[in-house]
């Protein structure tokens, strides 16, 4: 397993990453199958585990610590914080008030004393950076935290973050965890170029679009029980929302592309994000073994210029399809009165 610098923080990571979420009562609920999910990438190289506290309400954290017992130093274990852990309003977002509640219980889930790359899990337009990064830092002075990172974070906000670390001596954000794939390619336009200028790494999530990259679906073919298309339902993942028609379309182009650069669909999709140089590593989000096997195939996988240009033909350099795989938003383009001002105020 290649390994590759995160980003300036010396810190060394596989280049393709654990990701958790599929662990817990969300995806798969059986521990022991998930331990064993873990032993096996572990075995294959991969040193890098991600997970997060909304993950099945902190499930995921509790099942990823569990499996790491014993070898904690041979990991480098990421997790995030943000998203609403419960209807209370303090229970989220990045204020220091939950950052350092919400550390703990990361800690005490994962059963460890510190925390390898903290991250935030979505920007809070509510809360100041300097907020967020001055209890981050805390945090890694008290050597609960080793690195702090961002994810989902737009480039003007990972330039800000940069800033007012520089400004008021605060631990610098050291990567950013987008979601990038051959459907979903807006990282490419600004994203991936800020990393490239401050010197971040850049961890990217849905390679294989929530599934979409998988090879299982087609218009007639909607996947079986227990897929994600069967499982969740609606949004990104109903055959007739916004940009299924097209990604439906491509698909078995892609088919041929893959046939052509002697692999399968998802060890394309995963060899084109590990492709970009921007990109330190790939999040992989098995929720069964047999999941997990067909995505190690990418190791030692290349593809060609070739390859890419055709990729390109199909999607253009920095086009996201579906409105929906766009995952920030600012807060006015979902509350109409954070467009218009007050008369007479």
């Amino acid at each position: 397993m290649q390994m590759q610098y995160l980003g300036r923080s010396g810190i060394s990571v596989s280049r393709l990453c654990m990701g958790a979420m599929s662990f817990g009562s969300i995806g798969n609920a059986d521990h022991e199958d998930c331990h064993a999910i873990i032993d096996r990438a572990l075995e294959a190289g991969i040193n890098f585990i991600d997970t997060a506290d909304v993950y099945s309400r902190g499930e995921s954290e509790e099942i990823v610590g569990k499996a790491i017992t014993g070898r904690r130093d041979d990991v480098v274990l990421a997790t995030k914080f943000g998203n609403a852990m419960s209807r209370d309003p303090h229970h989220r977002g990045a204020s220091r008030r939950w950052i350092m509640k919400a550390c703990e219980d990361s800690l005490r889930r994962l059963g460890t004393d510190y925390i390898d790359l903290y991250q935030v899990h979505r920007l809070d337009e509510a809360t100041d950076l300097d907020e967020t990064l001055g209890a981050l830092s805390d945090l890694v002075r008290a050597g609960k935290v080793r690195a702090v990172g961002t994810s989902t974070f737009p480039a003007e906000a990972m330039v800000e973050a940069q800033w007012v670390a520089a400004d008021r001596g605060h631990v610098k954000p050291r990567c950013e965890q987008p979601p990038y794939s051959i459907f979903v390619r807006g990282a490419e336009r600004d994203v991936f170029p800020t990393c490239e200028r401050y010197g971040l790494g850049a961890i990217v999530w849905s390679p294989l679009n929530g599934g979409w990259l998988t090879g299982k679906y087609r218009r007639d073919a909607p996947g079986g029980e227990g897929t994600r298309f069967r499982r969740l339902r609606g949004g990104s993942w109903s055959m007739d929302s916004d940009g299924a028609d097209r990604k439906l379309a491509l698909l078995d182009r892609l088919d041929d592309v893959a046939a052509m650069a002697g692999m399968n669909l998802i060890a394309l999709s995963l060899a084109f994000t590990l492709a970009h140089p921007a990109v330190t590593s790939t999040i992989i989000g098995p929720r069964t073994m047999e999941q997990l096997k067909s995505q190690l195939a990418v190791v030692g996988a290349r593809v060609s210029d070739e390859i890419l240009d055709l990729i390109d033909e199909m999607v253009a350099p920095g086009e996201t399809i579906a409105p929906a795989d766009v995952a920030f938003e600012p807060r006015a383009l979902r509350d109409k009165h954070l467009r218009r001002s007050v008369v007479g105020a």
